[in-house]
């Protein structure tokens, strides 16, 4: 859990996320994430939900639905492969998931981030230790449930650099 994963744990676009992650226990720094996020959740007002820095980009409401639905895809691979479920998944629209998140208020994403985030932490804590190095196929890619797990904090953190730039600044 405390390990950040090795290259030969994951290929193509993952690392990217990976990277960002910091060192340290997974579960540490997502408890973190989450304290962090909800914070900044509780500071925004509808506007600054609503906002887009440029035409044709998300508003800052569907970055952090995005953030939610993405991280309920990886969990999603992670609980199959960490069971041992060796069939291939596939890749995912990001942006079939986006319309309905103009429409939620900022408080609906705080509580489905909140509700994701501990599902996840959950999921995570009761991994037997065999589990973290498993892996499985996920966008025609090998990833390992340690590097999903640290794919899932990486994520986060990328977005939540594009708020604090783009929307907040």
């Amino acid at each position: 859990m405390n390990q950040r994963p090795s290259e030969v744990e994951y290929a193509g676009d993952a690392g990217e996320y990976i990277r960002l992650a910091p060192e340290g226990d997974i579960i540490d720094i997502l408890l973190t994430q989450e304290k962090q996020m909800t914070e900044l959740l509780a500071t925004l007002t509808e506007n600054q939900g609503s906002y887009r820095y440029a035409e044709g980009k998300w508003s800052l409401k569907e970055v952090v639905g995005h953030i939610v639905d993405s991280e309920r895809v990886m969990t999603y691979r992670l609980l199959r492969f960490s069971r041992g479920d060796q069939t291939p998944l596939a890749s995912f629209d990001q942006e079939l998931f986006i319309p309905p998140f103009e429409r939620w208020t900022i408080a609906q994403l705080a509580e489905d981030y909140r509700a994701v985030r501990q599902a996840t932490i959950t999921l995570l804590r009761g991994l037997p230790a065999e589990s973290w190095s498993r892996s499985g196929i996920a966008n025609d890619t090998s990833i390992t449930v340690r590097a999903i797990a640290y794919g899932c904090a990486g994520h986060e953190l990328h977005h939540v650099e594009v708020i604090r730039k783009r929307y907040l600044s």
